[in-house]
């Protein structure tokens, strides 16, 4: 049965800190390896789908004066992150981030860890053109997310998503939990056509890759 993505992070707010660290291979180093790209220049972060804010507990440890607007979808797991944090410079903002404005030319690095593998071509070229027009001049996006290495297995994923959302009458649009991962040459793709430039696979263990993508204008 899917559930609804907002309830799904609800229900499992307080057991997410431990499966993400304990369960998913490659997310434990991801969070450590994804804090030493972050360019040393950095002074504001945007951070979609933050969640509890894993990757900010490593980016912190770096950067501790770091301004950084965190987006998520659950409520809960913006409070965990708060409770963590609360003396850090933190805006956060319980909302989508297809539907928020992130402004223009507005920070200096994005990022975006294990959030995107639930959503199509199409809506993730839309994001991420918004992400590279938030971005400053040579600014950097970095993802670090749930990738697959063959066309097979990433159309496999997506038919079966479609062929259960008809069966329970989910509406296009409507934010529901399935795992659609991408290859990592169709994420990089998708990136150049949002407008960046020089993306490139940085780092990957077994399911977990991290992309970084240059604006250069």
């Amino acid at each position: 049965m899917l559930e609804q993505m907002s309830d799904f992070f609800t229900a499992r707010a307080d057991i997410y800190d431990n499966h993400m660290l304990n369960c998913v291979k490659g997310c434990k180093e991801g969070y450590a390896e994804m804090a030493k790209l972050i360019p040393k220049d950095t002074k504001k972060l945007l951070d979609l789908g933050c969640g509890t804010g894993l990757e900010l507990d490593e980016i912190f440890k770096r950067f501790p004066d770091l301004y950084v607007t965190g987006i998520d979808l659950t409520k809960a797991m913006l409070d965990k992150l708060s409770e963590k944090h609360p003396d850090k410079n933190l805006t956060l903002i319980n909302a989508s981030y297809f539907d928020y404005d992130f402004g223009n030319k507005s920070f200096d690095t994005a990022i975006s860890f294990q959030t995107m593998h639930h959503f199509t071509h199409e809506a993730k070229i839309g994001l991420y053109k918004n992400i590279y027009d938030s971005l400053k001049s040579n600014g950097k996006y970095i993802e670090c997310d749930y990738m697959v290495e063959s066309q097979e297995d990433e159309d496999f994923y997506f038919n079966e998503n479609q062929r259960l959302r008809k069966e329970l009458n989910i509406p296009d649009g409507e934010f529901y939990h399935y795992d659609t991962p991408c290859t990592i040459s169709n994420q990089v793709d998708m990136l150049k056509q949002a407008g960046f430039k020089n993306v490139r696979k940085v780092w990957h263990i077994e399911c977990t890759t991290i992309v970084i993508a240059e604006k250069t204008d």
